[in-house]
């Protein structure tokens, strides 16, 4: 995770939805766990879907800004709930511009990005849902996403970071971010390492079993040099990774996944399987964007 000082440390999109707000709860803990300050920003298409030949409608871009506005006033209050004021510094704005590019742009100077996993139907409000799906592809940095029942989750402070890996150089972003997030926190991290391959199967099970748990051994050992804090425990399963990472997941506080991965025998947590990931957890997810 990036330690440079950043224009605007986390960003959270902002739409007023239930997966918004819970974005912005989780944001604003976490910002204060890092020490970043927090940006909230709500956008709006500057139109309203008609008929070409029927002219826009007087004030309804006035009454789009002031309506984020009023979603923004409501966002920083659920973020001083969540840590207390004075904790975090917040500031928030309204853009009249499409989400993702705004969105993807900010990115660049950030330490992370937030969104929560869907959003809400109203008149230019657009931000969260297939959106955040763009923001993931894109964003050039670390990107949490979010699901409304974040909020109501039972989860201990304890609880492990979870990472998928597939020991490609692919996976280091993730083992990366993961490893960070899991000091931060001051818990342990699992480390999951699927493989799926139809080969495997016809294969002795302690041959395969002792050459995957060789693998992701070597793989790691130098990332735990680097982050002596974090207790790792490393988890090796013949099974498809999205699922084994969806079935680990009940039991961590923060899943970690990379946003592209390879092909072959070690096939793991990375592209496709992200976004099964991203569809079925309901747990906070980090997505690990090069920057």
């Amino acid at each position: 995770m990036s330690t440079n000082v950043t224009r605007y440390g986390i960003v959270v999109g902002v739409d007023g939805s239930a997966a918004s707000n819970a974005a912005v709860s989780w944001a604003a803990r976490d910002a204060a766990l890092r020490k970043l300050h927090l940006t909230l920003v709500h956008t709006f298409k500057p139109f309203v879907p008609t008929y070409p030949q029927i002219p826009l409608p007087d004030g309804v871009s006035f009454w789009q800004e002031q309506d984020g506005q009023q979603v923004l006033e409501q966002a920083v209050k659920i973020a001083r709930e969540a840590v207390g004021d004075g904790t975090i510094a917040i500031a928030s704005e309204v853009k009249e511009l499409p989400p993702v590019p705004t969105l993807v742009e900010m990115s660049s100077d950030a330490d992370l990005v937030v969104v929560g996993s869907t959003g809400r139907g109203a008149v230019g409000r657009v931000l969260l849902g297939s959106v955040s799906d763009g923001v993931v592809r894109s964003a050039k940095c670390p990107v949490a996403v979010i699901h409304e029942e974040a909020s109501y989750l039972p989860r201990s402070n304890q609880a492990p970071v979870l990472v998928g890996i597939d020991c490609s150089p692919a996976s280091d972003l993730a083992l990366a971010v993961a490893l960070e997030e899991a000091s931060r926190r001051g818990v342990g991290l699992k480390v999951v390492h699927a493989w799926s391959d139809v080969a495997v199967y016809q294969r002795p099970w302690l041959e395969w079993a002792d050459e995957a748990e060789r693998n992701l051994a070597e793989y790691i050992a130098g990332w735990q040099e680097r982050y002596p804090d974090v207790s790792v425990k490393r988890i090796v399963v013949l099974d498809h990774p999205g699922r084994a990472v969806i079935e680990e997941s009940e039991s961590a506080q923060l899943v970690v996944v990379g946003s592209h991965g390879r092909g072959g025998m070690a096939r793991a947590l990375l592209g496709s399987v992200s976004n099964a990931v991203l569809h079925s957890v309901v747990t906070p997810v980090i997505v690990a964007r090069p920057a």
